[in-house]
């Protein structure tokens, strides 16, 4: 009996620390980041259009084209594909996103196209490009939707974000919002 008096003491316990105070702990710090913790979104005329640090799928030829996801852009199931790079599935699935890059950007040659561009992050979910990456979408935007080259180009180095510590990147829903405003 004296047993079963300390189990559920420390049952309530272990239930008033982990389902009370840690998430109300958690809240709290979060209340101090930016935006509350609630993510930092993108707005186009006062409407939400995505999250900054989230990458968002986008196919359509009029757009740059983020890298690829293993989870399908899911932000519920951050994953990334847990296949090494000796796993012919995997191979095939990269030489796939090679072949259709090529297809699209018939200008291009294999050794052009960066890994980013045809391997998915660890998250599955990186909303950025190097900036290689979104250079060499630069041509079919640029036809796709009658604008000069330079014009384009100018606008990818401009959103080139400089990193204090790793490789420099492009955000891509920022890029594609900017794209969608530029006349």
């Amino acid at each position: 009996m004296k047993n079963l008096f300390s189990l559920i003491k420390l049952t309530v316990a272990t239930l008033i620390l982990f389902a009370v105070i840690y998430p109300l702990a958690i809240y709290g710090i979060a209340q101090m980041a930016p935006n509350q913790g609630k993510g930092e979104t993108i707005s186009v005329n006062g409407k939400i259009v995505g999250y900054q640090k989230i990458g968002q799928k986008f196919d359509k030829s009029n757009y740059f084209w983020g890298r690829p996801s293993a989870v399908d852009y899911n932000a519920a199931g951050s994953a990334g594909s847990n296949k090494g790079p000796s796993n012919a599935e995997y191979l095939a699935l990269v030489q796939k996103r090679i072949d259709t890059l090529l297809l699209v950007h018939p200008y291009l040659k294999k050794s052009d196209i960066p890994a980013d561009m045809v391997t998915a992050s660890g998250s599955g979910l990186d909303p950025n490009v190097s900036p290689q990456g979104a250079l060499i979408q630069v041509k079919r935007i640029a036809k796709e939707r009658n604008l000069a080259e330079a014009k384009v180009k100018a606008l990818v180095e401009s959103k080139i974000n400089s990193a204090v510590v790793g490789p420099e990147t492009v955000n891509v829903l920022e890029l594609n919002v900017a794209l969608d405003q530029l006349r």
